[in-house]
């Protein structure tokens, strides 16, 4: 009997080890400052992983897993959508995990808007061309006169 209980205690112990992970002792990662700015500012700038604020500004993110991107958007500009890439460098014993971005600050330059598109040629009525002069039909031999282009009649002889 003493053997059973002393099986079932070892058994027991070796399955409370198995659940225990030094990942436990680690802080979860606190929430990075993004700076984000635009030129012109005054841009409505938003991440893809969520906050977002008007530039020139700072935005706190819980530390991300990959890489994002943040949109810039200004009336009568073009908007304007920036990668960032994240770097992650696992901790040990010693330091902890830290995690880059790059490009950090994010920084967009926003281009003006072109002129608005020009409607369909469909939807605008057309305008219509004046039609040309009718070209004059030459005319008949006997007719009471002559075509222009016709030679001009002998001229009568003087009389005295």
């Amino acid at each position: 009997m003493r053997r059973i209980i002393v099986i079932a205690a070892a058994g027991l112990s070796l399955a409370g080890c198995s659940s225990f992970s030094l990942d436990s002792f680690k802080s979860a990662p606190p929430p990075m400052q993004v700076q984000l700015d635009s030129a012109p500012q005054g841009a409505d700038a938003v991440t893809s992983i969520g906050p977002g604020c008007k530039t020139p500004c700072s935005v706190s993110i819980p530390a991300p897993e990959a890489n994002f991107t943040v949109t810039f958007n200004m009336p009568k500009f073009q908007s304007t959508t920036v990668p960032v890439t994240v770097t992650r460098s696992p901790g040990d014993f010693t330091s902890p995990a830290t995690t880059t971005l790059d490009p950090s600050p994010v920084f967009a330059e926003l281009q003006p808007a072109g002129p608005p598109p020009r409607g369909h040629k469909a939807m605008r009525p057309k305008k219509k061309k004046p039609k040309p002069a009718a070209a004059a039909a030459p005319a008949a031999p006997d007719a009471a006169f002559p075509a222009p282009s016709a030679a001009p009649p002998p001229a009568a002889a003087p009389t005295r």
